[in-house]
């Protein structure tokens, strides 16, 4: 992994890592919802409500559109093409076949594999 992807990958885990935001991306995950919606849901203030899904808009999880006849109405959706890359990059990364049994600093110093 370089340096960029790893920034990229440690920026969403780190947004993830807030049980509100988790809480807010676990409900978007169920389809497209309005701010209001997630405010009343959650229980959140608007203010908090909104600085979070900026958060999560900001590493590319999540993204907004304003009602063409009223702007005042915001809907909010999990960018799918993010969901998917994760989905593939998670598997691979926590798939139990890598994990091997290594060690280096036996008496002779020689590699032991299970």
């Amino acid at each position: 992994m370089n340096e960029q992807e790893l920034d990229q990958r440690t920026a969403v885990f780190k947004a993830l890592s807030d049980p509100n935001r988790l809480r807010i991306f676990a409900e978007l995950m169920a389809g497209d919802t309005c701010n209001c919606e997630l405010k009343d849901k959650l229980g959140l203030a608007p203010n908090l409500l909104s600085h979070h899904l900026k958060v999560l808009e900001s590493v590319g999880l999540v993204s907004s559109r304003r009602d063409v006849v009223d702007g005042r109405w915001v809907y909010y959706a999990t960018n799918r093409d993010s969901v998917a890359d994760w989905h593939n990059w998670l598997s691979v990364f926590f798939d139990p076949n890598r994990i091997k049994t290594r060690c280096l600093c036996g008496p002779e110093g020689q590699l032991i594999d299970n």
